[in-house]
């Protein structure tokens, strides 16, 4: 079952000369979701690890039923000031500005091995900033995920040039 059949691009959004990528008709396609979920499954299934992290918002979608179908925690990584207890973020630069991810500082033990999940890796910005929370407190990142990767943009050799393993169910290459 061909994922990124199911994966519909939307011209122009947000901004002219960007082609989006948008999951949600994957993800309304019950046969897509479950092909998705069931894929990354196989790949971790024999995979020491203690937690699955997601990035909001659409890392929460796959991570989850990724964590629940590995009988592993799940961990939320959220926008600044989402969390309601004790938290430590990071900042991470965007194209104009900058922002900050946040995590409960008790979700991620010393020497725990995370799988770390969202949606899309673009630039790999978010998913750097991302993996450097994880080690901060003491984790191990056994692989970044994502159900699509744009490598023209680089995120991939981003987080692999950091010592990341980097594995995406599909890659969209150009325009």
């Amino acid at each position: 079952m061909p994922i990124k059949s199911r994966i519909r691009t939307v011209p122009h959004y947000p901004k002219q000369g960007i082609q989006f990528r948008d999951i949600t008709t994957l993800l309304k396609d019950p046969v897509g979701l479950r092909a998705t979920i069931h894929e990354i499954l196989n790949r971790y299934k024999d995979e020491k690890i203690d937690k699955v992290a997601g990035i909001e918002s659409r890392g929460f979608i796959i991570g989850a039923p990724v964590a629940y179908g590995l009988g592993l925690g799940f961990v939320p990584i959220r926008k600044k000031g989402k969390l309601p207890a004790e938290t430590v973020g990071r900042n991470y630069e965007l194209e104009y500005g900058t922002d900050r991810i946040e995590i409960h500082t008790d979700a991620i033990g010393k020497g725990d091995r995370v799988l770390l999940v969202d949606d899309l890796i673009a630039t790999g910005g978010t998913a750097e900033a991302a993996t450097k929370l994880i080690h901060d407190m003491g984790g191990t990142i056994v692989e970044c995920c994502f159900v699509i990767d744009l490598p023209d943009i680089g995120g991939r050799a981003r987080l692999e040039k950091l010592g990341h393993k980097v594995f995406a169910l599909c890659e969209f290459e150009g325009d």
